[in-house]
C-alpha cells in the first residue's frame, strides 16, 4: 500500500456558545507516494455536510461514507492520484461536557458565571473537532483561524498573526501555522480568559478567569524557570514564540502538554498564598515542569505509536522531578519520588494482571488508573536506574543526543537506548529490553552460606503467579566487615542465579544502594537483617536504605511470603527514625494493615502504629513552624489524620481546637488544613457537615475546596458519610465528584458500607468521566469487597459482559481484593 501523509491542515471554527456546537471548514494537503483512490480519516460525532477535491483550479465534489464503528469518513476518489493532494471538507460537531474533544466548561467567581470552550485531543480525540488522521505518526502543520464573539479571549497552540472585527459582534483571528506535529497536540480554546505575562520571559504567559490574577505569580516565575532549565539541559531552543499555561476549571486528568498552550486543573497552577499548602505549591511546580519537559519529550520528538508512549510520560515524571529539585534542592525531592512514584508503581506492578511498559499493540492505548502507574511511575523509575547505571553525564548527552537526531520527527523505544548505549558505551539496549518489554520486575532472594552470598531471581507478584521470566539486573550492593570496613560493589545479573564472594569478616549486607534498581529483595538470613536493622538504628544506612528494607519487607507480608509480626517487630529499629522517607512509608504500610485486619485486630495495630508516629509528632510539633523542612509539613499533614484514626488522643485534641478555629471564621495553617478538616469530619459529625457544605460553597480556591471533598469522606457515622456522598454527587463538579468517594473507601470506619452504595448508585457513577469511574471502581473493591468476595465477583462477571471497556480497572480491583483478602485471612489465623 502506498504510504499517505497529511502536510497540512487550514482549519477554520466558528464556534457557538449558546448551542454548544459548531461549524468547521478544513483544507487538509496530502502527499501520496503511490496512486490511490481512495482516503480515509478519523472521524467521531462530527456531521460532514461536503467533501471536495482540487483539480486544477477546479473544486470537485467526492462521494464519501462515514463508518461510525470504525470511526471513520472515506473519501472516493475520481481516479488513482498520487503525489499533492488538496481536500476541503465542511461539517460541523458538539460543544461537548465530556472533558474530551472540544468540550464547554463553566466556573463561578465573585458570584460571576463565567463559560468557556477547550480542547482535550490526547490520545485519540482530535477526530471529535476536525476529520483528520488521528494518530501520532501522521505529522502536520495546523493553520488555525477561528470567528468567534469580539468578547471573547482565543487561545492556540501559536500566537494570533491577524485579527479582523467583521461589524456583527463577531471577530475573526488567525493563528500562526504550527511547527510540524500529530492532532493530540492540537488545541484551540475561547472564554473570559485573561492573560498575565512573565516580566523576565515574555514568552511565558498565564491564562485564568477574572478574579484570579492575583494567583499566577508562581505558576509564571516556575515555568520561565522550568522553560530555562529544559533548553539548557536539552541544549535545544524552545521552538515556539510563546509559551501558554492555562487553568480550565473543568478537566478530568492533571494537565496536558499541548505544544504551546498547555491545560491544567486549576488547583495545578493557581497558587493561593493563604490557602495553598507547601505539598500544593510543590506539585504546582512539579506539574509545570512535567508539561515543560513534554515541549521536546513528546512534542519535539514524537512516539512514532501508542505503544512508546511510556517516552513521553516516563521521561517527563523522571524530568520533572529533576527541574524541581535543581531550583528546591532542600526539598527532600527524590525521597518524595521513591514514595510516590516508584512505590506505587512496585505496588500495580506486583500484581500478575500487570503490563509492559512498552505496551503491545501500540494502533491504541487508554491511559487509565490500571496503565499510568506502569507508563508514568515505573518508567520514570526505570531511568533513574539507567541514570544511576551509565552516570549523569552520559545520560544527558543521550538525551540531547536523542532528541537532535529525531527533532520534528517520531521515534521508538530503540532509539533512545541506541543513544544512551553511543553516550556511554555501556550494553544499555539489551539490558532494557527485558526491563521495557515484558510485565513485572524481579524479586532478588539472597541468601548466605558462609562467605558465599547466593542470588536468585524471579518475578514479583503478591499472589502466585508461575513464570520464568528474568531480567539483566545491574545489581549493587554494599558489605560490612567486623573490623569496621566498607566496600562497594556492582554487577551485572543476566541469569536466574549468580554467586557473590564476600570478603573475610562480612557483617552485613546491602543490596540495591540507595534503592536506585527497580526490584525488589528479600533477605533470607535472619542474622543479616538483624545486622541492618542495627545500622538502620544507628544511621549507618542513608536514607533510602532505610526505607528500602522496611518497604520490602512490607511487599513479603503482602506476598503472604512474611507475617505482619515479623514486619512490626523490624519497625523497632525505626524508633529513633526522623526521616520523612521512612517515616511516611511505614505510616502508610500500617494504615493499610489497619483497613485490611479484621475488626478484632485493629486495635493492636494501631498501638504499634501509635507508638511509632506520637513520638514524631510530639517532636516535629502539631502546628508547622516557620522555616522547617518542606518534608516536614507533608509528613505533618499525613501522620495528623492517621494519628486520629489510631486513636492518638493529643493529636485528636489538636485538631479538634483547629477545626472550631475553622468554624469560627479563623484561618488554620494551609500545611495542616485538610487533615484539620478530615478530623473535624471524624470527630464532629452533623456539625462538621453543615460547615463544610457551606464553605465548599464559599471558597474562591479549588485547593481548598479539594481539601474539603477529602473530608467529607472522614466521617465516624455512615449516617453523615451517606449525606457527604449523596452532596457530592448532586452538587460537585464533575471533576471531583471521585473524591469523597476514594476518600471514604480509605476510611475504615465506611468501608463496611461501600460496597453496598456503590451498588445503589451505580446508574449515577457511570455516568462519571471514564477515568474518574475507574478510580471509583479500584478504590471501593479491594477494601469494601472484604468479606463479600463472591458476591463482587459475581457481579463483576455479570458487570464486565455490558461494559468490557472497564475490564481494566476491575481486575485490577479485584487482584488487590484477592490480595487484602489473604492478608486478611493470615492476621485472623490463630
Amino acid at each position: 500500500m502506498p504510504n499517505i501523509h497529511p502536510r497540512r491542515y487550514a482549519l477554520h471554527l466558528t464556534p457557538d456558545m449558546d448551542r454548544f456546537e459548531f461549524r468547521g471548514d478544513v483544507a487538509i494537503e496530502i502527499e501520496a507516494d503511490g496512486p490511490i483512490k481512495a482516503l480515509t480519516f478519523n472521524l467521531l460525532e462530527l456531521a460532514v455536510w461536503q467533501c471536495r477535491l482540487r483539480r486544477g483550479e477546479q473544486w470537485v465534489n467526492l462521494p464519501f461514507s462515514v463508518d461510525p464503528a470504525r470511526e471513520a469518513l472515506t473519501l472516493q476518489l475520481p481516479d488513482a492520484i498520487q503525489g499533492r493532494i488538496d481536500l476541503h471538507i465542511a461539517y460541523q460537531g458538539i460543544i461537548n461536557d465530556k472533558m474530551a474533544g472540544f468540550y464547554r466548561s463553566q466556573a463561578n467567581h465573585d458570584h460571576q458565571t463565567y463559560r468557556l470552550a477547550v480542547t482535550q485531543f490526547q490520545e485519540s480525540s482530535a477526530r471529535q473537532a476536525l476529520p483528520c488522521m488521528d494518530h501520532p505518526v501522521h505529522k502536520a502543520i495546523f493553520e488555525l483561524s477561528m470567528t468567534v464573539p469580539e468578547t471573547k479571549t482565543v487561545l492556540a497552540n501559536t500566537l494570533p498573526v491577524r485579527e479582523e472585527v467583521l461589524g456583527d459582534g463577531r471577530k475573526r483571528v488567525d493563528f500562526q501555522p504550527s511547527p510540524r506535529m500529530s492532532t493530540y497536540l492540537l488545541f484551540f480554546g475561547l472564554g473570559d480568559f485573561e492573560l498575565a505575562q512573565d516580566s523576565q520571559d515574555r514568552r511565558v504567559r498565564l491564562a485564568h478567569l477574572p478574579g484570579l490574577g492575583h494567583t499566577t505569580a508562581l505558576g509564571l516565575s516556575f515555568g520561565r524557570k522550568a522553560l530555562r532549565y529544559c533548553e539548557e539541559y536539552y541544549g535545544i531552543p524552545y521552538p515556539l514564540p510563546k509559551l501558554d499555561l492555562i487553568a480550565v476549571p473543568d478537566f478530568a486528568f492533571g494537565a496536558m502538554e499541548n505544544w504551546g498552550a498547555i491545560t491544567f486543573r486549576e488547583n495545578l497552577l493557581l497558587h493561593f498564598p493563604d490557602l495553598t499548602s507547601k505539598a500544593g505549591v510543590q506539585r504546582i511546580c512539579e506539574v509545570i515542569a512535567h508539561e515543560i519537559a513534554h515541549q521536546w519529550f513528546g512534542n519535539l520528538v514524537t512516539p512514532a505509536d501508542w505503544k512508546y508512549l511510556w517516552l513521553n510520560e516516563s521521561f517527563a515524571t523522571y524530568f520533572g522531578f529533576g527541574v524541581v529539585a535543581h531550583y528546591h534542592p532542600d526539598w527532600g525531592i527524590w525521597d518524595q519520588f521513591l514514595l510516590t512514584e516508584t512505590a506505587a508503581a512496585f505496588t500495580r506492578d506486583g500484581l500478575r494482571d500487570t503490563i509492559a511498559i512498552e505496551i503491545p499493540g501500540g494502533e491504541h492505548v487508554v491511559i487509565n488508573t490500571s496503565t499510568a502507574p506502569i507508563i508514568y511511575n515505573k518508567g520514570a523509575s526505570i531511568l533513574r536506574m539507567v541514570q544511576g547505571y551509565i552516570g549523569r553525564e552520559a545520560y544527558q548527552q543521550g538525551v540531547r543526543g536523542y532528541l537532535r537526531r529525531h527533532q520534528y520527527e517520531c521515534a521508538e523505544s530503540q532509539h533512545l537506548w541506541q543513544a544512551f548505549e553511543e553516550a556511554s558505551a555501556q550494553p544499555i539496549t539489551a539490558m532494557m529490553r527485558s526491563w521495557i518489554g515484558q510485565p513485572g520486575h524481579p524479586l532478588i532472594t539472597a541468601s548466605r552460606r558462609g562467605d558465599t552470598l547466593r542470588l536468585s531471581q524471579e518475578r514479583f507478584t503478591y499472589l502466585e503467579h508461575p513464570n520464568a521470566q528474568s531480567w539483566i539486573v545491574p545489581l549493587t550492593m554494599t558489605i560490612w566487615t567486623t573490623d569496621g570496613e566498607r566496600q562497594e560493589r556492582a554487577l551485572l545479573m543476566p541469569e536466574t542465579t549468580a554467586e557473590v564472594t564476600l570478603p573475610p569478616g562480612s557483617a552485613a549486607y546491602k543490596l540495591n544502594c540507595d534503592q536506585a534498581g527497580f526490584y525488589r529483595v528479600c533477605y533470607e538470613d535472619v542474622e543479616n537483617l538483624a545486622a541492618l536493622g542495627r545500622r538502620i538504628a544507628d544511621g549507618t544506612l542513608g536514607v533510602e536504605d532505610r526505607w528500602g528494607i522496611q518497604n520490602d519487607l512490607y511487599a513479603l507480608v503482602r506476598q503472604g511470603r512474611r507475617p505482619l509480626d515479623d514486619y512490626l517487630a523490624f519497625l523497632d529499629w525505626y524508633r529513633g527514625e526522623s526521616a520523612f522517607l521512612p517515616l511516611a512509608s511505614a505510616a502508610g504500610h500500617l494504615f493499610q494493615a489497619l483497613l485490611t485486619a479484621p475488626e478484632e485486630q485493629r486495635a493492636a495495630i494501631a498501638a504499634r502504629a501509635r507508638a511509632l508516629v506520637e513520638p514524631v509528632l510530639a517532636r516535629i510539633g502539631f502546628d508547622p513552624a516557620d522555616g522547617e523542612p518542606q518534608t516536614t509539613a507533608i509528613l505533618r499533614e499525613q501522620l495528623l489524620w492517621q494519628a486520629a484514626v489510631w486513636g492518638a488522643e493529643p493529636a485528636v485534641a489538636f485538631a479538634h481546637d483547629r477545626f472550631e478555629q475553622l468554624m469560627a471564621g479563623r484561618a488554620v495553617h494551609p500545611d495542616i488544613a485538610r487533615a484539620v478538616m478530615q478530623i473535624g469530619a471524624w470527630t464532629r459529625g452533623r456539625p462538621a457537615l453543615a460547615w463544610l457544605f457551606r464553605r465548599f460553597g464559599e471558597s474562591p480556591s479549588e485547593h481548598e475546596r479539594l481539601n474539603i471533598l477529602s473530608a467529607l469522606g472522614a466521617f465516624q457515622n455512615w449516617e453523615w458519610t451517606e449525606q457527604a456522598l449523596a452532596f457530592a454527587l448532586d452538587k460537585v463538579p464533575p471533576r471531583n465528584r471521585f473524591i469523597p468517594i476514594v476518600a471514604a473507601s480509605a476510611n475504615p470506619a465506611a468501608q463496611t458500607h461501600l460496597w453496598d452504595w456503590y451498588r445503589t448508585n451505580l446508574k449515577t457513577l457511570e455516568t462519571f468521566h471514564p477515568l474518574l469511574y475507574e478510580r471509583v471502581i479500584t478504590a471501593i473493591i479491594p477494601l469494601g469487597g472484604l468479606d463479600r468476595e463472591e458476591e463482587v465477583r459475581r457481579f463483576a462477571d455479570t458487570y464486565l459482559q455490558a461494559h468490557p471497556n472497564l475490564g481494566d480497572a476491575v481486575r485490577l480491583a479485584l487482584e488487590n481484593l484477592d490480595i487484602n483478602t489473604r492478608m486478611r485471612g493470615a492476621l485472623s489465623a490463630p
